[in-house]
């Protein structure tokens, strides 16, 4: 005859299994009001932040800090990504790039729209930085979805190599970009930057 072991035990088996699982997944770094912030607008176009606005600019000027493995391996990552590009495809104020701190989260998070590929399409990189700039300058006409109804012309590097963090491998990667897509790279990591185009205009 077979022991019958109690409810109450495997219930308890169970509940400590639970526990040990969660308590070994890696924890995502994001704050109470990041979550909430891109739980509030799952699936949707997020407000973007303007420099019209007191706070929103003194927002803007904050540099941003870096995602970990567990944030870009989140779903938390994922809505957020998917938010970001529905909020740069907004057909009432498209845009070619956008930058996390835009839509009010403070992280190393840029979408850019790669004109120097087949179909163009946007990417996104985390915890991007650019390591080398070419002494090669080219200057046009920029604008910002965070400065409204205002462009300037930005002198920038022709040539830059960027570096970040691939969203599969987690491995660092770098790519060298040129032209168009070059001037969108060094303005979206500068928004990372805490730093707004108009600063660059003499």
């Amino acid at each position: 005859m077979k022991k019958r072991i109690p409810l109450s035990f495997q219930a308890l088996c169970i509940l400590s299994i639970l526990l040990f699982i969660t308590a070994c997944k890696p924890k995502t770094t994001f704050t109470t009001y990041e979550t909430e912030l891109i739980g509030k607008y799952s699936e949707q176009i997020m407000p973007v932040l303007q420099t019209t606005n007191t706070t929103d600019s003194l927002f803007l000027r904050q540099p941003t800090k870096e995602l970990t493995h567990a944030d870009i391996q989140s779903e938390l990552f994922k809505s957020l990504q998917q938010q970001m590009l529905l909020t740069v495809l907004d057909t009432t104020r498209r845009g070619v790039g956008i930058a996390a701190p835009q839509v009010g989260i403070g992280r190393r998070l840029i979408a850019v729209q790669r004109f120097d590929k087949e179909d163009e399409p946007f990417e996104f990189y985390a915890n991007a930085y650019i390591v080398d700039y070419s002494d090669e300058k080219g200057s046009r006409a920029e604008g910002c979805l965070s400065i409204p109804n205002r462009r300037e012309r930005v002198e920038r590097a022709a040539t830059i190599i960027v570096e970040y963090v691939h969203p599969q491998t987690l491995l660092p990667c770098r790519d060298t970009v040129s032209g168009f897509t070059a001037v969108i790279f060094q303005h979206e990591i500068d928004h990372l930057n805490g730093v707004l185009y108009l600063d660059h205009v003499e």
